[in-house]
């Protein structure tokens, strides 16, 4: 199914271990670009609402799996005669 612009979809999030995961996970697509979505129920003082949160689809991608710890060398110049 294509995603049309400026339209997104929500679902149940089945996968929530902690207080801190989204309730309900999904995507959206604005002006051409992919998003994920994210929400959460919360309760304030005029009862229930849902908060956001929106993040390009490519931040995961380009996000390395593990940075190399720092040998403490990396600041010396590379120009040593040795």
């Amino acid at each position: 199914m294509e995603q049309r612009d400026n339209s997104g979809v929500l679902f149940s999030n089945d996968k929530k271990e902690t207080g801190n995961h989204p309730d309900y996970k999904g995507n959206i697509m604005v002006n051409g670009q992919a998003y994920w979505l994210s929400a959460w129920i919360k309760e304030g003082k005029n009862g229930k609402f849902m908060g956001l949160a929106v993040s390009p689809k490519e931040e995961q991608a380009e996000q390395p799996a593990k940075a190399k710890p720092k040998s403490g060398f990396d600041d010396m110049d590379s120009d040593l005669p040795f």
